[in-house]
């Protein structure tokens, strides 16, 4: 009787373990096969021939689409570099070097992955069209309210994401995530 009791709690204790598992696998997805530097995440397996099943169910039930292997790697952000989450209602600077491509664009998106940027005829920011340091780095502001330079404005309230796809990138199979430098993002202001 003993015997059967503890086989069945072991049972329960085990089941209940993979599911909470894989539920955190499904909601926070940084759990399988996504490769976290600052508050950029990536999941670089995601364009191959078979990335792992959980990744895949995360980024179906986020709407993310990514971009296969050959065309390039995206990076998503929902914080800040100072842990806090993205909020509409304040303003961003996102400053530093991104990884080598031969193009990139940044798009501020809500929870439902639509894009947020106010202006219809600058809907996103792209490395083409951005003025940039003698080092190559670039500041970008990111919010509703009007700054200098190069600026995306969004509008609304509550959470978004910053999406920032790299094209034609070299670093897509082989990236060292350790010594990989990615911009920094800074809350400025809220409103």
């Amino acid at each position: 009787m003993r015997f059967i009791f503890y086989l069945v709690y072991i049972s329960v204790i085990a089941v209940g373990v993979g599911l909470g598992l894989s539920y955190y696998a499904l909601t926070d997805g940084r759990l399988v096969g996504a490769r976290q530097i600052g508050p950029w995440l990536a999941w670089p397996d995601t364009g191959g021939p078979n990335p792992d099943p959980y990744t895949r169910a995360y980024l179906a039930r986020q709407g993310m689409l990514q971009l296969g292997a050959s065309e390039g790697l995206q990076f998503t952000a929902e914080t800040d570099s100072d842990d806090q989450a993205l909020e509409r209602a304040c303003t961003y600077v996102i400053d530093g070097k991104t990884p080598t491509a031969a193009m990139w664009t940044l798009v501020a998106v809500d929870e439902a992955g639509r894009n947020i940027a106010t202006s219809k005829d600058l809907i996103y920011l792209d490395s083409m069209n951005l003025s940039r340091a003698a080092d190559g780095s670039a500041t970008i502001a990111v919010g509703p309210a009007l700054s200098p330079g190069d600026w995306l404005e969004i509008g609304g309230h509550g959470p978004f994401r910053l999406v920032l796809s790299l094209y034609d990138t070299p670093i897509v199979g082989g990236l060292d995530w350790t010594n990989t430098e990615m911009p920094s993002i800074t809350r400025v202001r809220c409103s």
